[in-house]
Formats: structure tokens, C-alpha cells, sequence
């Protein structure tokens, strides 16, 4: 007998993939806020967290827009050669837009884009597979930052404790992590229980374009040899 359509599983979770459309969109968005914002900046980030991003975001929201995603979209938006750009001179910041990047488009000063993005760092959790910028070691002896109900959990991701008198106790010295080594899934979670923020969320500025000029900021780059300042 066959089987019944009826019976058969449907996935609600499928979700339409990212096509031309889309790109497309992105790409008009872009010119449009070359088109509507008097400088256009490409500026990198190390150690990406999406909400203290949109928090910074939302503080120039009346003053600037901001675009993250693929850097060849952004490229073909601005014009990756002087034949194709769509002003003159964007070519040169498709050239910077490499690596961990995004561009803003905004009406602010520039003396004031620069205070913003450069003395932006903010100090957030490391994730896992990060590389570590300090040893972390736990002396043996009593640790009472942690509450008796968390001893499993502690014994779950390595650490050799025990229960004394309702007290955590670890029966060693432990190593959390080591300077320069790749973070585990392990110490990243140890770290965010002890509340040691290891990893920084830093915005650089990489370029300015206005009509005026283009500049780069040199400190930005890892290599800007192909790239000329006017």
C-alpha cells in the first residue's frame, strides 16, 4: 500500500536563499547613501559582538548608515576600477574593503568619526578558538566565588574540585588557560563563570572618501601599497 502524502514531514524551518535580488538590493542601498552622506569610510573590526555593534549604530542612526557583509558586494557597489566606480575616486576604497571590514556612510565631521571609531574597545568574553593574552591559573584551596550547586558543573568542564563542608574546593592547582594558545570550549566557559574578560571589540578606521579627497589611515591597514592618498 503507499504511503500516505499526508503523513509525510514538512520542515518549517527552510528559509529562502540570498540570491541576486538580494545582492541587488544591497548594492542600491549602498550607492544610494554614497549618493545621500557627504563621506564614505571603510573601517575594521576585531572581535565582532552584534549587539555592542547595533548599540553603536543606534547612536549615530540620525547621522549615518552603516553596511557589513560580503566585501565583493560592497566593491561592485562602489566600483572596483575607475572605469566602473560611480564617483570619482571610490575605487580606491573597494581596495580596502578586505578582511574583517564594513563601510559608513555618514554627514558627521570627520574630526568626530575618528574620536568615535578610534577610542572605541570594548571588553567582552573571549570565545572559543581565540587565542589567549594571559595565563589564568587557580591556586588549590577554597573557591568561594562558586556556590555548592555549580561543583558538578565545574567537575564537567575539567577542574578538580570537591565538596568541603558545602565549601567548592579544588584539590589542586589548575591551569584555566595558557598565553598564546587556542581557547577551549572548556576555559571559555570557566572564564565567563570567574568573569574575566579576555577579548576586546575594537572599530578602526581604515579610509575617508568625500568629494574633496580620499585619506588613509595607515594604522588601519595590514598592507596599503596598492593604494595611493589624494
Amino acid at each position: 500500500m503507499p504511503k500516505s502524502k499526508r503523513n509525510r514531514p514538512v520542515t518549517l524551518s527552510k528559509t529562502k536563499k540570498k540570491g541576486r535580488e538580494h545582492k541587488e538590493s544591497i548594492v542600491n542601498s549602498i550607492r544610494e547613501a554614497v549618493e545621500k552622506y557627504s563621506s564614505v569610510y571603510v573601517f575594521a573590526f576585531e572581535n565582532m559582538r552584534n549587539l555592542k555593534f547595533k548599540e553603536f549604530r543606534e547612536q549615530l542612526k540620525s547621522s549615518s548608515r552603516f553596511f557589513l557583509g560580503s566585501n565583493k558586494v560592497m566593491q561592485v557597489s562602489l566600483g572596483r576600477s575607475v572605469a566602473d566606480e560611480i564617483r570619482p575616486g571610490l575605487h580606491k576604497v573597494s581596495k580596502l574593503l578586505r578582511g574583517d571590514s564594513g563601510i559608513c556612510c555618514t554627514n558627521l565631521p570627520n574630526d568626530e568619526v575618528q574620536r568615535l571609531f578610534n577610542g572605541y574597545d570594548e571588553h567582552e568574553f573571549a570565545r572559543t578558538g581565540s587565542t589567549v593574552t594571559e595565563k589564568v591559573e587557580l591556586n588549590e584551596g577554597p573557591l568561594d566565588q562558586f556556590t555548592h550547586e555549580m561543583e558538578p558543573l565545574l567537575r564537567k568542564l575539567g577542574m578538580p574540585v570537591r565538596l568541603n563542608k558545602g565549601v567548592v574546593e579544588l584539590v589542586s592547582d589548575f591551569v584555566v588557560c595558557e598565553e598564546g594558545k587556542p581557547l577551549s570550549p572548556e576555559s571559555a566557559h570557566i572564564l565567563r563563570l570567574l568573569g574575566i574578560k579576555m577579548a576586546s571589540f575594537r572599530l578602526c578606521l581604515v579610509c575617508r572618501w568625500s568629494p574633496e579627497g580620499f585619506e588613509v589611515y595607515k594604522e588601519g591597514l595590514d598592507d596599503d601599497s596598492d593604494v595611493e592618498s589624494s
